[in-house]
Parts: C-alpha cells; sequence; structure tokens
C-alpha cells in the first residue's frame, strides 16, 4: 500500500477536528496514511524531507499557501510528490492545478491515486542582514513593496485566517496611500539585456495573478515556459487611478508608464540597498539585499487533473 503523510496547520486551516478526521478515513482507504501537526513551519519542511528521504509516496500539505510552501521546501527534486488540500486561506497553487476548492472533495480525489504531474519552480539564491537563504518559490516572489504588504497583513493573523484575499487587499490599499507615493526606487533588477531601478518587484512561475492574465481573478492556462517579472518603478500619484482601472480589467499593465512585464525569463537578479523585504508565496521571509531567481522546470511532482 503506497504510503501518505498529512501535514495540517491548526493556525491558518481554519477547519474542525471533524473535518480532520473524516480526511484521515478517506485517505486511509487508499493509502498508509500518518498525520502530524507541526508547532513551526521549520517543522513542516523538515517532516517532508525526512518522509521524502524515507520514500513517502506523497506528502498532503492541508491549509492554505503557507504549509504548501514550506511542504515543497521539504520535498523539491524528490520522487515524492506534493498532494494539496485546501482549506481555510488562500490555497494559490490548488487553484493554478484546477484541484478541488474544499477539504472533503480534494481528499476524495487524492484517493483516486490520480496522475502525477511535474511542474516549475523558482530557485531562491538571497543574502541579507541576517545570511544567505535558499529554497523556493511556488507561485510567486516578491521584494520591495509587494513583501511589505505581506508583512503589514501579518499583524493582525486572525483577519488573514477569516477575510483572507479581502484582508490582503485592504492592506495593500493602506501601503499604496501611505507608503507608496513617498517611496524612491532603492532597487536594482537586472535580466538579461533588461534594466530598471525599482520600488517593488513580482516573479511569478504559473500567471496566478490578474496583471499576468487578461481575465480578473481568474488563473489564465498558459504553457510555463519561464518566469515573468512584474517591475514597478515610481510611479506618481497621478497616475494610480489609471493603474487602479488596469489591474482590474486585468490586461495591459506593462502599457502603464513605470510599469514593465518581463515573461519568459530564465532568471532575475536584484539587489537592494537598503536591504528589502521579502515574501515567497505570501510566506514573509525577512529583508534581502541581493536575490537571485532561477527557472527550475519539472522541479516538484504534484498530485493533479492536469
Amino acid at each position: 500500500m503506497p504510503r501518505l503523510l498529512l501535514i495540517a496547520n491548526p493556525l491558518a486551516s481554519g477547519f474542525t477536528g471533524a473535518t480532520h478526521r473524516e480526511v484521515m478515513e478517506i485517505l486511509s482507504g487508499t493509502f498508509d496514511a500518518e498525520s502530524i501537526w507541526p508547532n513551526h513551519p521549520s517543522e513542516t519542511q523538515e517532516a517532508s524531507a525526512k518522509a521524502a528521504a524515507d520514500g513517502v509516496d506523497i506528502v498532503v500539505g492541508m491549509g492554505g499557501d503557507g504549509v504548501v510552501h514550506h511542504v515543497v521546501n521539504g520535498i523539491a527534486h524528490s520522487d515524492t510528490a506534493l498532494g494539496i488540500i485546501p482549506s481555510g486561506t488562500t490555497n494559490v497553487l490548488g487553484r493554478i492545478l484546477g484541484l478541488p476548492p474544499k477539504p472533503i472533495p480534494a481528499a476524495h480525489f487524492i484517493a483516486t491515486n490520480p496522475p502525477q504531474h511535474r511542474i516549475a519552480l523558482a530557485r531562491i539564491d538571497a543574502t541579507g542582514p541576517a545570511g544567505r537563504l535558499s529554497g523556493y518559490a511556488v507561485f510567486a516572489a516578491g521584494l520591495g513593496l509587494d513583501a511589505e504588504v505581506v508583512r503589514q497583513a501579518e499583524t493582525t493573523p486572525h483577519k488573514k485566517v477569516w477575510f483572507g484575499g479581502i484582508h490582503y487587499a485592504r492592506s495593500a490599499g493602506w501601503m499604496f496611500l501611505s507608503k507608496f507615493r513617498k517611496r524612491v526606487p532603492t532597487m536594482r533588477v537586472t535580466s538579461g539585456e533588461n534594466k530598471a531601478d525599482a520600488v517593488a518587484v513580482i516573479t511569478q512561475i504559473h500567471w496566478p495573478y490578474t496583471y499576468f492574465g487578461r481575465t480578473p481573478l481568474r488563473i489564465t492556462p498558459r504553457p510555463v515556459t519561464g518566469l515573468s517579472s512584474l517591475v514597478v518603478e515610481k510611479v506618481p500619484p497621478a497616475r494610480a487611478i489609471g493603474l487602479a482601472g488596469t489591474a482590474i480589467a486585468g490586461r495591459g499593465i506593462e502599457r502603464v508608464p513605470g510599469m514593465h512585464v518581463w515573461a519568459g525569463i530564465d532568471e532575475v537578479a536584484v539587489s537592494a540597498d537598503p536591504p528589502a523585504w521579502f515574501q515567497a508565496d505570501g510566506e514573509l521571509l525577512g529583508e534581502l539585499s541581493e536575490l537571485h531567481l532561477r527557472f527550475a522546470p519539472d522541479a516538484l511532482a504534484v498530485v493533479a487533473p492536469r
């Protein structure tokens, strides 16, 4: 019988004990299943890495983007596959992969022993005041103003759990009104022949967000052939209304003065002076002075319908 480890995040998922028991009952019909509830993100990554080393077939992250991020960083470039049971907060990779959005249907899907596919990640190599940082981003990584929005949202984690994307949108609005107008570019961004000075850099792997798609707030299915970076230069307040309208429409953001979209790139490098805040998959990972992201194709096996 194949082996499965379920890693549940009690702080971010918001599911009940009864739901957890039902999920385990469903999975145990197909797998030799075990469940753990780590108390810290580092424990999630360590448990995932140990499971991969022990030959566990599937590690399931049950919760939001955070638990998936840390599971992936434990099993990337191994034969162990990622399973996702969305619960509680936003789960972007689950949306991208077309997985059921609720815990019980997602558990039934995994229990059918569906096909596995290998997908791309972004390799992170960075340095900052706290030392070196290495790992992977699952769907997006941001440096500068983007990460400060995440930092602001994390000050009230209970709102993050209960309101998800709405809470992040409110945090982004507050950050724009209070700090963006005064911000000057402090980051140098390069990718091949592309160069720019920026206040924010957001790099994506699977095209999940409005400003890389044509339909607002939905996933745009496109072949993943590289990374895509949105580079935000200083944007005068007079352009704020036009920028908001473009973002809501979900297209043409590269036509806004001060915005650049570099699509299909293999790598992007950023130097920040002073160091800037960094987030990957909605997880705040500290301040960085140097960041290098590389496209890593076929880096992760996932259980998914496509």
